[in-house]
């Protein structure tokens, strides 16, 4: 028979050791600062992820810098990013000196956006009309090439002012990819730099937005956030159906649709021109970059990195059509946690 004595021991050891597990669960984690940045394209969403990733695991803070894809990739490179954004894949070469995993983590469509005063109607437009534009090839609103798209408008005799990007841009690559593709009369290259012969230069999707906005007679290229936040106009677009679409979130998620099976064989391919019906044709999956071997920071880094993207192709897709991006495909979804699982720390991968 146990006496009170060792009953009342038992109950002593008890009560100590739900005391330290209460002490030991209620001592805050060691804080994990984390660093990021790169395109601008995508910039709306991680920003929300971030502060609501933050709202969940409150000594886990992300900040992300929006620099553009090529500030993004490159500080990635120094390892002065932890991770990046980027709406422009990395090449081949590239990839040649650096071990990064791409992520698909959302979709968005670049809109040619314009300031015409007095005009609320939506304008149409086709790749090689916007291809001579930004080429300083047309140079008049009324030209003829773009009144015979509109024959129910009456443009202005005015003389057009175009909006580009001037720093390193994933939203550039999306567009020049695009024109490269689908205009026979582009002749600038692609990348997410080219040489303009005309233009003024904005810095991010907001500096041309604002650019925009601000100039009367202008016409830029921007992501679609932008345009729907900062109360633009958008054209509709020609695609390879020969419909005239404009970009919305179902014309978005199409030409990601339609462009899933591309990037199952190569997550770096691109989804310009699409074909099929309803596609708006200037549409992009947007990527975070992580290098493959996270030993290089602190494991509890490591983890925050890999678990908050886990979280972004996931339960963050609750908050993307809000700010006026697609949901990712499934398809997507599971190529991306294919690519989460290859990341590794000191060997051993992060999410076994």
């Amino acid at each position: 028979m146990v006496s009170k004595i060792a009953i009342g021991a038992i109950l002593v050891v008890v009560v100590v050791a739900i005391g330290c597990y209460i002490l030991l669960a209620s001592q805050p984690q060691q804080p994990v600062q984390i660093t990021a940045g790169g395109a601008s394209f995508p910039y709306p969403v991680i920003t929300k992820w971030a502060s609501e990733y933050n709202k969940l695991y409150s000594h886990i803070e992300i900040s992300y810098q929006s620099v553009g894809s090529g500030g993004g990739q490159n500080n990635l490179f120094a390892k002065t990013f932890d991770f990046a954004g980027s709406d422009a894949p990395l090449t081949n070469a590239q990839l040649a000196n650096y071990t990064v995993v791409h992520i698909p983590e959302t979709i968005g469509g670049v809109v040619v956006t314009y300031n015409l005063p007095g005009m609320n109607a939506t304008i149409k437009m086709t790749a090689n009309v916007i291809a001579q534009i930004f080429q300083g090839n047309i140079t008049k609103w009324n030209d003829a090439a773009i009144a015979s798209l509109n024959p129910s408008l009456t443009m202005p005799d005015a003389d057009i002012v175009v909006v580009r990007r001037s720093d390193s841009s994933g939203t550039t690559f999306v567009f020049t990819s695009y024109l490269a593709n689908a205009s026979s009369l582009w002749a600038l290259g692609s990348g997410t730099s080219v040489n303009w012969p005309v233009g003024l230069g904005g810095s991010g999707n907001s500096g041309v937005a604002s650019l925009v906005q601000q100039t009367p007679y202008s016409i830029g290229y921007v992501e679609y956030f932008y345009a729907k936040n900062n109360n633009l106009p958008s054209a509709s677009v020609r695609n390879q159906n020969g419909e005239f679409v404009e970009a919305s979130l179902a014309s978005i998620a199409e030409a990601a649709r339609q462009g899933t099976p591309l990037l199952t064989s190569d997550v770096r391919a691109a989804i310009v021109n699409m074909p099929g019906s309803g596609v708006y044709p200037i549409s992009a999956f947007t990527y975070l970059l992580v290098f493959k071997d996270l030993s290089y920071m602190t494991q509890a880094e490591a983890t925050a990195i890999v678990n908050f993207i886990w979280w972004a192709i996931h339960d963050g897709q609750s908050y993307t059509e809000a700010l006026y991006y697609p949901g990712l495909p499934s398809e997507i979804v599971s190529l991306g946690e294919g690519m989460l699982r290859q990341i590794t720390y000191n060997g051993v991968a992060i999410l076994g």
